[in-house]
This record gives structure tokens, sequence and C-alpha cells, in this order.
């Protein structure tokens, strides 16, 4: 694992200028607190009969970095309603033999899959109990958030369609750290998206890149100098 001049590591991304005792930890949603994107939607894609290729060039040009403004960004800023969005999206993955998707229901099918992640909860837990600030900043599909214990776990909840911003624009997270009382450089952010972390880190935040609980859990424990376990 590499590290930075001050010792914290750099396996997944964090960088910039490290404060000594940051006070406040803000985390994703789907893919952070839930089981991996990946597994998820590859198993949606087979059932909705969706080639694999087609999704990710959806997704390439609706989400990579010379992305212009279209109708997802519109989604995650409730511009409009998923459904207003689910026609259009099951006709940009129209399947190979012509058919499209039954666009009533899309995005509903495409997040069943999700699992809660509990030890990435746990580690909440344990953060609040280290009297850190907590948040959830999640960019939002219309998805109906399980929010039953959410009191428990967060001081903030900054979810993209209710507040009319989205990850990765820097207002966002400007807007989660006062949100929380505090200073963009007193946060640490946890997402599994490389994009959302780097424009947190822009803004004088730490990032780390999820890509599993316990590499994650490693780096919180080295950042915070406390146990997350």
């Amino acid at each position: 694992m590499s590290r930075d001049s001050g010792g914290y590591p750099l396996r997944s991304l964090a960088v910039g200028s490290l404060p000594v005792s940051p006070t406040a930890l803000i985390v994703d949603y789907g893919g952070v607190l839930t089981s991996p994107l990946s597994g998820t939607v590859d198993a949606w894609l087979a059932a909705e009969r969706i080639e694999p290729d087609r999704f990710r060039a959806v997704m390439r040009e609706w989400f990579g970095l010379e992305a212009a403004h279209n109708i997802a960004h519109d989604l995650e800023t409730g511009r409009i309603t998923p459904a207003d969005f689910q026609p259009r999206y099951a006709e940009a993955l129209r399947r190979a033999d012509g058919s499209v998707p039954e666009a009533e229901g899309l995005l509903e099918r495409m997040f069943a899959g999700f699992q809660t992640e509990h030890r990435m909860l746990d580690v909440l837990r344990s953060a609040r109990r280290h009297g850190l600030r907590t948040a959830l900043l999640s960019n939002s599909w219309g998805f109906d958030y399980p929010r039953d214990g959410w009191d428990g776990l967060f001081d903030a909840v900054v979810i993209s369609g209710e507040v009319g911003m989205r990850k990765p624009e820097a207002e966002i997270y400007v807007h989660t750290a006062g949100a929380l009382g505090v200073a963009p450089a007193d946060c640490v952010f946890v997402d599994d998206l490389g994009p959302n972390v780097r424009a947190a880190v822009a803004i004088g935040m730490i990032g780390i890149r999820h890509v599993d609980v316990d590499t994650t859990i490693e780096e919180l424990e080295a950042i915070f100098a406390k146990p997350f376990r």
C-alpha cells in the first residue's frame, strides 16, 4: 500500500492537504452502504436481456468525464421524475434484437438486488461513538431509500434529487459539509466512483475510493487514528 508523506494510505485515493484531525465522515449509498453495484447490475442486465456493452456505453455517454448535460443528470437533480426518465432509459438500452425493455418499473427492477452492507453501518456507528459528525451524500435515481434507523446513523442526509445538485458538482460537497457544520477540509468522503472522490478532494476533503469494506476500514483507521471494527 502506498502512502503520502503524512503516512495516509493511498491504495484507493486519499490525497490533498490532510488536516491533522478530520472531524466528519461522509459516505455514499449505493455500492458503499450496499452490496457492490457491479454484481447487482450484472444480474439485472441478464434478467432484462440487456447487453452489458450497451449498458456501459450508455453510462459513458451520460456520466463520462466529457458528458454533456443530459436526462440522467435531470433525474439525479429532481428536475424530472422516474416516470419521465424510464422510457428514455429503456430506449437507450435497446436490445440487440431491436426490442426495448419494459419501461415501467425499470429502475425498481434495477435496484431490487441491492443488499445492505451491515459492516459499513457498523463503521458509521463507530464514527458516532468516536464523536465524529456523519452524513450520507447520494445521487438519487428516484430510489426509495430504506431510511429506518438513519436518525441514529447520520447527522445530515443529502440526496441529490432533494437539493437540486449532484455529484461530482463541487456545490453539493460544500453543501454537505455545511449541513454538518464543518469545513470541507474537516471531512473524509467515501464513494465507490473515482470521479466523485476526485471532486471531493478538489475542494479540500480527504477522499477514499471504496473498493471493499476491509480496505475502507483500514484507511479510515489510518486517517482518524481510531478503531472502526
